[in-house]
Order: C-alpha cells, then sequence, then structure tokens
C-alpha cells in the first residue's frame, strides 16, 4: 500500500471489470493499492453505517487459524472465524479476539527509531543495506514461528547472501517440543514431518501431556475434534485419557487423568506399549521389550491397575490415538518419549487410517534450542556484527540463564523489527516496527492443525495506524540498493513477492478455486482467506523403525531432601506477547480463575508441611535462578511438583504487562534433549516462605474449594 488512489482513478487502472467491483470489498487483484482509511477522511466507496469485511489470517499463535474482521467506516471492530478455513471453520479464541487491542493498543512503536530517537525510514533503509552489504558471515536472523512468508523471505536473502539460514524458534515451539516431535516422526516414519492426530474420527485418546484445549499446536482445530469424538459414533460417547503431573483443561475435562510423574513419560508409554502388544499378540523391538509395565507403574507414581485398564480399553477401541504433547517430551529422555507415543500408534495400526495418524507435507523449519545456544556463542564471540530480530522476544521467552541479553551488548547492531516495547526492542539499537497483524500481507503455512495442505493469508483491513513498514519491504528496500541482492530478489515489494511465492499454488491446480493467471488468483486468494484442496487428504505415514533409544528407558534421578519437579506451562497469555491485552490479563485461567498475576500452584499436603497457604509469597528457588510467586494451594497437582504459568513476569512490553507476576524462565536449566529441544521439564526447585502475602485477584468462590474462608 505505496501508492494511494481514489476510487475513480482506480476503475481507470483495472478497468470497469470484476476484479474493480471485488476491490471495493478489499478482495481484488489491485486491492494493495486501496487505502482503508478512518472515517475522518472516509474513501467514496465506503457507505456510512454499514460495515466490510475482510478475510485475514490471525497470528497470535503460529496455528494460522483464518479470521474474517468486521471494519466499520475504516476501523477494526471486531474478530470472528473464518467459517471456510480448514483449521478453525468459524471459531477464534481469545487470543485472536484481542488482535484489536494489538491495532489500538496505547503503547505501540509509531515510527523508526535509533537509540530512543526518532529517525527516517529512509536512513533505517540506508542502514540495513549497509548492514547487509559487511561481511555476510556476521549478519544474522532470529525469527519467531510466524509469519512463515517472512521467513521464507528471509531465507532468500541468506542463501543470496552466503549468510548462515535464519534461526526460528519461540517459546510456543518450546512449549510444544516440535523440534523433537518432528526428529521423531523422522526417525520412525522416515518423513521430518509433524504429524497431523485425527482425533474427530477417534474414539480413544490417550494424551501425554498434549493440552490442546489450550495451547497446544493447533487448540481451535483439535477443541473440535475432541467435541466430534465426544459425540461418538453408533451411540459410542468417545473416551479420553490424559498423563501428565498437573492437571489442565484438558485432562480436567478428561475420563481419567493419571498423575505420572515428570520425566517418566517414556517409561509410561513404553509399558503401555508392552502391555497392548501383549494383549494384540505383537512383538516389540528389544528396547521397549525390556521395560517392566510394573516397575514402569511404581516409578510414575501410576497404580498398575491403572495402566492396566488404559491399556485394555487402548487395545480394544475402534480407532485408538496417542498424542506425544510437549511437556512428556521436555524431558532428557524426550526423543524416547515421542517415539514410544509414535510406536503405539502403529502398534494399533491406525497410521493413515480414519481416528488416526497423518504426515503433514512440510517440515516446519523450526531451529532447536541448540541451534540458539550456537548463535549465543558466536554474539559472545564477537561473530556477528548485525542481528535482525522479528517476531520473537528472546530475551523474554529464553532461559534467563542462556545469557541472552549480555549477549546482545556484544553485538554492534541489533535490529528489532518489534510492533511493542518489548524486553529486546529495549536492548536493541535500531528498532524498525512492522505492522500489526491486522495492518499486515502474508501467508501461514498450517502444520497440525487440518486434515489437508493449507496455505492461511493475510491482508490488512485498516490502513496502518502509525508510520511503521513491512518488514518484508524494509529488507527488500534495502536489497534494492545492493546490485547481486537485487538480482537475487527481484520483487518490488512485499506483494509481489507474495505472489510469486503463490505461482506453484495456482500452477498445481489442487484448490478448491481455479484461476487462468496470479492476478484472477490473488482475488480469490484474499477473498476466501487462503488456498487449501477440496477435499481431506494427508501422506500416510509407514513405518521405518518402530523404536530405538539412543539410551535405556530408566527412570529419573530421585528428588533431594527438599527438592521438588517444577513444571511450567503457557496460558492465553502464550508466548507473552499476549500479557499486554487487558482483555487476556482480565480473563480468568480457566483452572484456577486467577488474574492479572503470577501463581505458583502447591499441593495442599507439601503446602502444609512447608508451612505455606493460600496468597502466601514464596520464593522459588532452581540451580538458574530464582522467583517470587503467591501461592494457590491446587490439589489438582502431584505433592512431588509445583507449577507455574508462563507468560507474565514482564520488564517492559506496555502499562498492562509491565511489573506483574513473574517470568518462570529465570528457573529454566540449558539442558537439551536428544532432539535438541530444551528439556526445562527436567527443573528442580525449592519452594521457601518469605513471610508476605498478597492475595491474588481470583473468580472462584474459597467455600466453594477449600470449604472456610482464609
Amino acid at each position: 500500500m505505496t501508492q494511494k488512489y481514489t476510487r475513480r482513478e482506480f476503475i481507470k487502472l483495472s478497468g470497469l471489470t470484476a476484479a474493480a467491483a471485488a476491490v471495493l470489498t478489499g478482495c481484488g487483484p489491485a486491492s494493495r493499492y486501496v487505502v482503508r482509511r478512518p472515517y475522518t477522511d472516509m474513501p467514496e466507496y465506503q457507505q456510512t453505517g454499514l460495515s466490510t469485511y475482510f478475510a485475514t489470517t490471525c497470528r497470535e499463535c503460529p496455528a494460522g487459524c483464518g479470521l474474517i474482521v468486521r471494519t466499520h467506516e475504516g476501523r477494526a471492530i471486531k474478530v470472528e472465524g473464518n467459517p471456510a478455513h480448514p483449521v478453525n471453520r468459524g471459531k477464534v479464541c481469545s487470543r485472536g479476539l484481542t488482535a484489536v487491542q494489538g491495532l489500538y493498543n496505547p503503547d505501540r512503536i509509531t515510527g523508526p527509531r535509533q537509540g530512543g530517537a526518532e529517525i527516517t525510514w529512509d536512513q533505517a533503509v540506508a542502514q540495513v543495506s549497509e548492514a547487509l552489504k559487511a561481511d555476510s558471515q556476521g549478519v544474522a536472523f532470529f525469527l519467531g514461528l510466524a509469519p512463515d512468508h517472512l521467513f521464507d523471505l528471509v531465507s532468500e536473502l541468506t542463501a543470496a547472501l552466503g549468510a548462515p539460514p535464519p534461526v526460528r524458534y519461540g517459546a510456543y515451539g518450546m512449549f510444544d517440543a516440535r523440534r523433537t516431535l518432528t526428529e521423531a516422526a523422522k526417525l520412525t516414519f522416515g518423513v521430518p514431518s509433524m504429524p497431523f492426530f485425527d482425533l474427530g474420527e477417534s474414539d480413544y485418546i490417550l494424551s501425554f501431556g498434549a493440552n490442546f484445549l489450550e495451547t497446544w499446536v493447533s487448540p481451535l482445530a483439535y477443541a473440535r475434534g475432541l467435541s466430534q469424538m465426544r459425540r461418538g459414533k453408533n451411540n459410542a460417547r468417545g473416551r479420553l485419557v490424559v498423563i501428565e503431573p498437573r492437571q489442565s483443561l484438558t485432562s480436567g475435562t478428561a475420563d481419567v487423568w493419571l498423575s505420572a510423574a515428570p520425566g517418566t513419560e517414556a517409561l509410561v508409554a513404553a509399558a503401555l506399549a508392552n502391555l497392548v502388544a501383549a494383549r494384540l499378540g505383537l512383538s516389540l523391538p528389544d528396547d521397549l521389550a525390556s521395560v517392566n509395565p510394573q516397575e514402569a507403574a511404581a516409578a510414575a507414581g501410576i497404580a498398575f491397575e491403572k495402566l492396566q485398564e488404559v491399556a485394555a480399553g487402548f487395545a480394544s477401541a475402534r480407532a485408538p490415538l496417542a498424542l506425544p504433547g510437549g511437556s512428556a517430551l521436555a524431558h532428557a529422555n524426550g526423543l524416547a518419549a515421542a517415539r514410544a507415543v509414535l510406536a503405539l500408534n502403529a502398534l494399533v495400526k491406525n497410521l493413515g487410517r480414519p481416528g488416526g495418524v497423518f504426515l503433514t507435507p512440510a517440515d516446519p523449519a523450526v531451529s532447536s534450542f541448540a541451534d540458539v545456544q550456537d548463535l549465543v556463542a558466536r554474539m559472545n564471540a564477537g561473530q556477528i556484527h548485525t542481528l535482525f530480530i522479528h517476531g520473537v522476544n528472546p530475551v523474554f521467552e529464553l532461559p534467563a540463564a542462556l545469557g541472552f541479553a549480555a549477549a546482545l551488548k556484544k553485538v554492534p547492531q541489533v535490529v528489532s523489527f518489534a510492533s511493542f516495547p518489548d524486553e529486546t526492542a529495549a536492548l536493541s539499537t535500531l528498532v524498525l516496527p512492522d505492522h500489526t497483524l491486522l495492518e499486515s500481507w502474508g501467508y501461514q503455512r498450517t502444520l497440525a492443525g487440518a486434515d489437508r495442505e493449507a496455505y492461511s493469508a493475510a491482508q490488512p483491513v485498516v490502513v496502518p495506524l502509525h508510520n511503521t513498514r513491512a518488514a518484508a519491504d524494509v529488507l527488500l528496500s534495502a536489497a534494492r540498493q545492493l546490485p547481486t541482492l537485487a538480482a537475487a530478489l527481484p520483487y518490488a515489494d512485499e506483494v509481489e513477492f507474495l505472489q510469486a511465492r503463490l505461482l506453484p499454488l495456482l500452477e498445481s491446480r489442487k484448490g478448491f478455486y481455479d484461476a487462468p493467471e496470479i492476478l484472477t488468483f490473488w482475488s480469490q486468494w484474499l477473498q476466501y482467506g487462503g488456498w487449501w484442496p477440496k477435499r481431506a487428504g494427508l501422506e500416510a505415514p509407514i513405518v521405518a523403525e518402530l523404536y530405538a533409544a539412543a539410551a535405556p528407558l530408566t527412570p529419573p534421578a530421585p528428588l533431594a531432601s527438599g527438592e521438588l519437579h517444577f513444571h511450567t506451562y503457557p496460558t492465553q497469555m502464550g508466548d507473552g506477547s499476549g500479557a499486554n491485552r487487558p482483555w487476556l490479563q482480565e480473563t480468568p485461567d480457566p483452572m484456577t480463575t486467577v488474574m492479572w498475576n503470577s501463581w505458583v500452584e502447591i499441593h495442599p499436603e507439601t503446602a502444609a508441611k512447608l508451612g505455606i497457604h493460600d496468597d502466601d509469597v514464596v520464593k522459588i528457588v532452581s540451580a538458574s535462578g530464582e522467583i517470587e510467586a503467591v501461592a494457590y494451594l491446587y490439589p489438582a497437582i502431584r505433592p512431588d511438583t509445583v507449577a507455574v504459568p508462563f507468560g507474565q513476569g514482564h520488564s517492559a512490553l506496555g502499562r498492562y504487562a509491565e511489573g506483574r507476576g513473574a517470568n518462570p524462565a529465570a528457573l529454566l536449566p540449558l539442558s537439551v534433549n536428544e532432539a535438541g529441544d530444551l528439556s526445562f521439564g527436567d527443573t528442580r526447585v525449592s519452594v521457601q516462605p518469605t513471610g508476605q502475602r498478597r492475595p491474588l485477584s481470583r473468580m472462584e468462590n474459597r467455600h466453594g474449594v477449600y470449604d472456610h474462608a482464609e
């Protein structure tokens, strides 16, 4: 949207065609040139009192859900789900609803800045161009998990430069253990792919720490699948069993919750594989067969009879399905746990069948935590002269023990594309604010939330409110000033790059719409909110190697005196970027009803032994650091485990986020599992009273929960 055309000029440009008419609703091939102005300067095609709707894609998490945004006289009013989209089919979560609060947030960065002083975009682009012209090995990109089109552009840019490929990492990927699951699929099925789990057609779901009703991978898609499974087939209601140390919304909805000790999930999966194989008369690889189910149940703290019941139900179900969730894979044996859970699916022959496991068509291209460690080592060694950061807040999201903030000080130029004043932007030398979601072009590939390949389209629904610029346009403008890059990236702007990337989809002729050329295809792409095949269809996995452990399956080391397992999990704040949305801060946590703060969940028996009461401020100490949080006596957690939600504890990000709660990343270790993912589930802590009290803001009735008032 670099040029401004009136309606009359635009019709002259495009002709009185259907495309010209379509653009007046934001869907035509040249809609990029039409400015969605607020009503104070309303274009003549807007009508007072009538709403205009735009299809776009949510970027509040990487799931790629489709949105329909209602605008009124140039202002975004309401976000709803796109009913045609294969991921969310008309639904929207609390994060997606708050996209308008991101757009109108009072603390947004309103223009390019250097060292706290305003600069022009020409000056900013010139500095980016100079950085790209310097030693290519000293240029690094750190990107988040969305948007995909920027990752694709930066991958082209770094390849043309001869620079290292971008590091792509974020808290969502960490909590989902995406790299571990992808590596497990590669070893088991021979394909590095994120599996898709068909919950809707299953009748028995066994979840190992997959909190799919809140944040895991694609919560709207999997919540819909659970709803369909619960309705059942032939009057038989589906059954859900969840294995995790702390009761989440998903395990709170389950028929059976088994509170296994953290780090024993691989053993439990192997034990169930033995019990299922025995019932079905199948043989197992030696590594799995060596696990004694009774000993595994004892190590996990689960009654062996319960394990037998689950194995019987799983083996006899019509379409059983096992899910390898992020918390189960966040241990030193995480890859073994993922492979054992995938082996359970292979044993019951549900691969490529309704209610079973499928493979998505693309490698998710997510970096491991080990890759991030390598980047930080290069920063500390002075090997990076310019670091570009987009879509991630590493100073907040990464373990404090990694020392990312200190490493930033050793990089001469740090360029942040943050839209909000987060912790990383505060330490950057150059801040070039990108548009927010509702002002942006782009696309997102869906990984594991749809039963078919899908690309979600993003388009601006309003004119940018501030002096912001798309990160893709900044990089392309800088590249045009360098002959080598200009030849390698021959795109006039972000939209032209997007259209070039869409050509293979047009030429495939596999979508639910067709077009003779790119402009007509682009018109339909924007109107429908993306591209996907007409019918469901994903690849059926073929087992390459059922299971082979890198190390023997053994229980974790016993807790030392005074030690507790530490569990952290994402809430509606997501990776922490949602903490600047007052709607999310005001939304009660579904299990504790707490708002506007952090809390630590402690089993009442454990709290009594430690002399801790509800609303006491306690100090939580690990080998990596310490935090303070308010105690919440939570009976639905193991007595040997405490839990703190992730997302609060910001020192920046704006008035709604700052100085509120604690960041559990300060407690996390730097150890990694076999796939290179962070073993955050192996954290151990001690809990100490501070003698202070701070009542939590919460919705629940204390009499109903504790049977007394405190």
